[in-house]
């Protein structure tokens, strides 16, 4: 127990700030954000993008990926298909 005590300050004090929902202040931000994006992808300039910035697109839209699957599986409580 004493090793997982500050262990488990940390991470709390990490989850109470990462895992809020965004609040009304935010959001404008994040739809300035996706019109950024979209309109990047309508000129092509993600073309532009150095190796190391593709590279982090990349890994966020698998942990996207990833997360979104983690909850389909939870969701319909199986790997298998949906109970109809």
């Amino acid at each position: 127990m004493t090793y997982l005590k500050p262990r488990r300050a940390i991470l709390w004090h990490y989850a109470k700030v990462e895992l809020v929902p965004p609040t009304p202040a935010e959001i404008p931000t994040a739809i300035q954000s996706l019109k950024k994006i979209v309109s990047g992808a309508q000129t092509s300039s993600f073309k532009q993008l150095t190796v190391k910035e593709a590279l982090l697109n990349g890994l966020v839209a698998t942990e996207v990926w990833t997360w979104f699957h983690a909850g389909e599986i939870t969701g319909k409580r199986g790997i298998i298909g949906y109970d109809a």
